[in-house]
């Protein structure tokens, strides 16, 4: 019997994806948080499944699994893994099984914390390829009409001016602090922090510390760091400004070694997704920053380490646009993957900064600043504008389109300056 209901299963954007990789590579590694919907949307699309992480019977599954790797792929392909991690071996059982046969879209191994190399003998390049998963965009969880195409704004296919209706501070406010999971779509809005909250605790008391047997983390360590990433949400704070946050914020210290160390694990838990820097197609003489942004892997659980609910996020602006700002780039991110576009930020040594780049397949690049309310749209716009011209001026690189994403706004349009405007809740892929 299969985990999934087909009858109720809620589309994601990641299906076509997975799709064309199951076509194409002999096995497929789904990769993402805990909760995002990876076991739910891997069994719609495998047909047998194996979970090594079922408590039935004294979790039998994971001792059979631990004994004999190669017998837990039996059965009709595609054969979905979940939570393969627990158990290593089974990457390398995996490759070698893919390995004998010529068959595409053999297995689905699911995985929500990236395991040490102890135990994995192959790194199965050019058998097992990667993917990653989500928490669901506003589009697809619903609060999202769809109105206008991302993919189309990059093309720059766009035109004329479509009404969509606008959403309220308080509509915004809920939606980043219930977050993407979509298990708390449908919770009642006096209830939407509570899992946030319980996926940080466990995190760093349960999951962060199985992820190395010989490492043991410090609890109260961990919860000044993910204080800190979350009052630094959607920046460029590098570790030594971490550390100098911790220290006059919670008057506490943590070395940059220990900082480092933390985020690396956070990093294998997918618990942060940060923003590369963008520069490769540019070309320019500017000289460009290398930080990334830093993101936790759904802006909920920022909200969650400072404990904030919608109604002390409509009480604290500043938080807002950041908290904001780091959902529009979640949704991005997400759209982009769906066309084989990625997500940048630019930032030079002039203190000229893009929220967000996105790079099409095609190697074109289009500028996008974020804002809350629609009074910031003309600076914001002008700010694009200024940027393009610099960088044409020294030699570089401009995008082929311009776009403000605003949160309260009433209608997507193009302006006279070319500039796009465009409501998050108006966006799809």
């Amino acid at each position: 019997m299969k985990i999934v209901d087909i009858n109720s299963y809620k589309p994601r954007l990641i299906d076509n994806t997975i799709n064309e990789y199951l076509d194409t590579a002999k096995a497929l590694c789904i990769e993402g948080p805990k909760w995002c919907g990876k076991t739910w949307t891997s069994s719609y699309h495998a047909n047998s499944e194996f979970l090594v992480g079922d408590p039935d019977r004294n979790f039998q599954n994971r001792h059979l699994a631990e004994m004999e790797p190669s017998a837990v792929l039996v059965g009709e392909n595609p054969r979905l893994i979940d939570e393969w991690q627990e158990v290593p071996a089974l990457w390398d059982a995996v490759r070698m099984t893919a390995d004998k046969s010529n068959k595409k879209g053999q297995f689905i191994l699911t995985g929500s914390s990236t395991p040490t190399n102890k135990g994995i003998m192959h790194s199965g390049t050019g058998r097992i390829a990667r993917i990653r998963m989500h928490t669901m965009s506003l589009y697809e969880s619903g609060d999202s009409t769809g109105d206008i195409s991302l993919q189309s704004i990059c093309s720059g296919e766009f035109k004329g001016m479509i009404l969509t209706g606008q959403k309220k501070l308080h509509d915004l406010s809920c939606m980043i602090c219930r977050g993407g999971w979509p298990d708390n779509l449908n919770t009642k809005e006096r209830n939407i922090s509570i899992m946030p909250n319980s996926y940080l605790e466990t995190v760093i008391n349960d999951d962060i510390q199985r992820l190395d047997e010989n490492v043991r983390y410090d609890i109260p360590k961990l919860r000044l760091l993910l204080r800190s990433l979350a009052r630094n949400e959607s920046t460029t704070a590098s570790v030594l400004s971490l550390s100098k946050d911790i220290s006059q914020q919670d008057g506490e210290i943590l070395s940059n070694e220990t900082i480092a160390r933390y985020l690396n694990s956070f990093l294998r838990l997918f618990l942060i997704d940060n923003q590369k820097p963008f520069s490769p197609n540019i070309r320019s003489s500017i000289r460009i920053k290398q930080q990334e942004k830093r993101h936790f892997c759904d802006p909920a659980l920022a909200c969650a380490a400072l404990k904030l609910t919608p109604a002390k996020l409509e009480n604290d602006l500043e938080s807002f646009g950041f908290m904001f700002e780091a959902l529009v780039e979640r949704d991005l991110r997400i759209y982009a993957q769906s066309f084989g576009a990625q997500l940048y930020h630019y930032q030079d040594y002039k203190n000229n900064e893009i929220d967000a780049v996105i790079e099409t397949d095609d190697g074109e690049w289009c500028a996008f600043e974020i804002k809350l309310g629609a009074n910031q749209i003309d600076k914001a716009a002008d700010n694009l504008i200024k940027i393009k011209n610099t960088l044409i001026q020294n030699s570089g690189k401009g995008p082929r389109s311009m776009c403000v994403i605003c949160g309260l706004s009433n209608a997507a349009y193009q302006r006279d300056d070319s500039v796009y405007v465009v409501p998050i809740t108006a966006l799809k892929p």
